[in-house]
């Protein structure tokens, strides 16, 4: 009697030291909103931030992934040895290399391209850095002037990454290939309505030819 007893009480003890379900899905979600969810952050909740952030949605997750698969440039622009300048001395596209690098524009507050003709650009600057191993690209982010600093350096640096990833999976080398965000801060257009605003919602080709 004493034994069953006491095997009745330590069954008590386990069961209720025992995490229960929700309490387990609770850490996982939070867990997850601390890598992917910016707003995790309870010292934001009251900066103001919330109402400039870009929810992730399933496609904004599937980007992460694809950012943490594809391998950063092995040789750093400007660095000593690299044989790559610094990314402010890659110049725009001249001649008939122009016609391949063009810019490629999206839709407010958006990082996807929605346009087929911006994909054939992507898909003809892919062809040509395949078959030029000395050539060299820096793809820049660029956002329109609404918005916060810090919201659209944010936005400029899923756009470029993006423009990125699309040349990495069509064969580009990613050592060819480097990233930058300018957020807001190089307009091409300086008009304060919505056809400046989306010629300004773009990622910028740069090139340097070893």
């Amino acid at each position: 009697m004493k034994s069953t007893l006491t095997f009745l009480v330590l069954l008590a003890l386990i069961a209720g030291c025992a995490p229960n379900s929700s309490t387990v899905v609770r850490s996982q979600s939070h867990k997850l909103r601390g890598i992917y969810d910016d707003t995790a952050d309870d010292s934001l909740a009251d900066s103001g931030f919330d109402s400039e952030f870009m929810s992730l949605e399933d496609q904004d997750l599937h980007m992460r992934f694809a950012d943490a698969a594809i391998p950063q440039p092995s040789e750093i622009p400007g660095a000593p040895g690299s044989g790559i300048p610094s990314l402010d001395q890659f110049k725009k596209a001249m001649a008939g290399l122009a016609q391949i690098f063009q810019n490629v524009h999206f839709e407010t507050d958006e990082y996807v391209l929605r346009n087929p003709q911006d994909m054939q650009i992507i898909d003809r600057a892919a062809a040509y850095l395949k078959n030029n191993h000395n050539t060299y690209v820096a793809v820049g982010g660029h956002c329109d002037e609404r918005g916060s600093e810090a919201y659209n350096l944010a936005l400029g640096t899923r756009r470029a990454n993006y423009v990125r990833n699309l040349l990495v999976q069509r064969g580009v080398n990613p050592n060819q290939i480097h990233s930058i965000s300018y957020g807001k801060e190089q307009p091409e257009a300086f008009g304060h309505n919505p056809d400046a605003w989306a010629i300004n919602r773009r990622a910028e080709f740069k090139i340097f030819e070893k």
